[in-house]
């Protein structure tokens, strides 16, 4: 007997896509990152990156309870003096509805080079086309 170590040859990665129109914003990003980290193989270590690819087509139509469109800002800095920019959530998703999905989800992953590698697997697409037909085979996730 002896404790089993994932090796990086063991790790055997797969492409999901997630049709994101209706569901809510939360609740898919969680659902994402479970599938980035690996958490749903039994071969999961948390300081290996064994997670899937993931592919989120239809993001401009994800739907949030509440008033969040208009009361959920975003905010950035520029680093200089009263540099401080704030968008809503309305407006993001108008102008790029894709970043919402993505900043939602990084959000979920860890905060250093591990999860970059993680979030550099995960697509998000604002229609139902996405150019990874050739990598996709038959896989479907519904979270």
């Amino acid at each position: 007997m002896g404790t089993y170590s994932t090796k990086a040859s063991d790790i055997e990665r797969k492409w999901w896509v997630i049709d994101a129109s209706g569901k809510t914003l939360g609740r898919l990003a969680s659902g994402i990152a479970v599938l980035l980290r690996g958490k749903h193989k039994p071969i999961y270590s948390p300081h290996l990156d064994v997670g899937d690819h993931v592919i989120v087509v239809n993001a401009a139509k994800v739907k949030v309870t509440g008033n969040k469109l208009t009361q959920k800002i975003y905010y950035r800095h520029s680093q200089y003096p009263g540099g401080l920019k704030s968008t809503s959530l309305g407006k993001m998703m108008e102008t790029h509805p894709t970043r919402v999905i993505e900043h939602a989800v990084k959000g979920m992953l860890p905060h250093n080079r591990l999860g970059a590698a993680m979030f550099r697997k995960l697509k998000v697409y604002p229609g139902a086309e996405h150019p990874h037909q050739a990598q996709v085979k038959v896989t479907e996730k519904e979270s």
